[in-house]
């Protein structure tokens, strides 16, 4: 049966639907949200920056393809990630 309520949508979460968050950090004005889900048995590394430029709130989503078995270590890793593309591109991140 679970095969076939992956096959024709039922039963999952929507591909619409917002990310969990399960961690947030400021840095430098900008906010991170760690957004981890699970694959294959393991949280991928995810998240989302952003930051209010000119009145209106820019995100920038990533991915990368580091998994860990344990949410706490993919939260840390994926707000030490943001940190890092935003030391690196500052608001060049939106443009």
């Amino acid at each position: 049966m679970s095969f076939f309520k992956k096959l024709f949508g039922g039963g999952g979460e929507s591909a619409a639907s917002e990310p969990k968050v399960a961690g947030e950090a400021e840095h430098r004005g900008f906010i991170i949200k760690a957004t981890p889900f699970k694959h294959d048995g393991q949280y991928q590394t995810c998240g989302v920056i952003s930051k209010e430029i000119g009145g209106e709130m820019k995100e920038h989503r990533f991915i990368r393809a580091d998994r860990f078995a344990g949410l706490d270590d993919v939260v840390q890793l994926t707000l030490s990630k943001g940190r890092q593309i935003i030391d690196e591109q500052g608001e060049r991140l939106f443009g």
